[in-house]
């Protein structure tokens, strides 16, 4: 009698999502075949609304640890976990909560503008969230005349200062070690090469002031997903992290896409595998918790972020 066909590490998943009432939600930097087995895939913003609106129990983050807090801040009834306690992510880590009070008392009445790149402590310092994909309206939904710190992707900052030149913007020193490993001169090289080519650019790279008049948009990564399928052009060039470029291949199979660098790879992004999937749907580990009272005050600055429309 013939031995009956292995199970396949993404069947175990899909019964073990089944069993548990579980939801998988990765982000567009997760590895192709984590995308792929996902709920759904897109930005922080889109993971966020999407945790929200769950029915399942279990919601999987296939992330960075800050993606899974914002779950549990949102969601504080279900069970949030992540697959790999180790996937951090380095701009979260370059502020602090009592940093930022101490920068507050600098700036008494100021507004605190948090990137959704941060810890639940410091959200919990924080006015409001913001994501790249609404940092812009965030601001511009603020009083014109209030002074505000923002925090703490000093790129992203300085590309909303620069569209919002009359404000008082302060930028926090910080920035994402993936994006500043994207810099100008291979970009420039890449639009020699390929001149039809339409360059979109994350706001968190390094080199945005450089290349901000070469850019053809400036755009979060849902946003250079959505424009990549939506523009008549067939070339790109993508100034992210390299894990977009599954999605991105995937949705426009009859489009060219070139890294703007290859070695704009995050290794926390890539410590979630389908093997550690199935380990955290088996053991439902780690499990992410936020206590209070910072629960509840970074809850308010995620949920004024999501009543601003993008």
């Amino acid at each position: 009698m013939p031995a009956a066909p292995a199970i396949s590490l993404q069947e175990k998943i899909r019964r073990l999502r089944t069993e548990r009432n579980a939801t998988i939600v990765a982000h567009n930097y997760q590895d192709g075949e984590v995308q792929d087995i996902a709920d759904f895939v897109g930005d922080s913003l889109g993971m966020a609304k999407f945790a929200g609106k769950t029915g399942a129990d279990v919601i999987v983050i296939c992330g960075v640890h800050f993606m899974a807090e914002s779950a549990a801040i949102l969601n504080p009834a279900k069970t949030v976990l992540i697959p790999d306690l180790e996937a951090g992510c380095s701009l979260a880590e370059c502020a602090t909560a009592g940093q930022i009070r101490a920068w507050k008392k600098d700036h008494p009445g100021a507004a605190v503008v948090a990137y959704v790149n941060t810890t639940a402590d410091v959200k919990a310092e924080s006015d409001v969230c913001c994501t790249s994909t609404n940092a812009l309206q965030i601001v511009r939904s603020l009083p014109p005349d209030r002074e505000i710190l923002f925090i703490p992707d000093m790129y992203l900052g300085q590309w909303v200062r620069l569209q919002e030149p009359g404000r008082r913007i302060h930028l926090w020193n910080g920035s994402c070690h993936t994006h500043v490993r994207i810099r100008p001169e291979p970009i420039f090289e890449l639009k020699k090469k390929h001149p039809r080519s339409e360059l979109l650019m994350h706001p968190e790279c390094g080199c945005l002031t450089a290349c901000m008049n070469l850019a053809d948009h400036i755009l979060s990564t849902d946003g250079i997903i959505r424009h990549a399928r939506e523009s008549d052009k067939s070339e790109f060039i993508i100034a992210t992290e390299t894990g977009i470029l599954h999605r991105l291949h995937k949705e426009n199979p009859g489009k060219t896409f070139y890294p703007a660098a290859e070695e704009a790879t995050c290794e926390f992004m890539k410590k979630i595998t389908l093997e550690k999937l199935l380990w955290s749907l088996e053991d439902l580990r780690h499990r992410v918790t936020v206590p209070e009272p910072a629960a509840s005050r970074a809850r308010l600055a995620l949920e004024r972020m999501m009543t601003i429309p993008p």
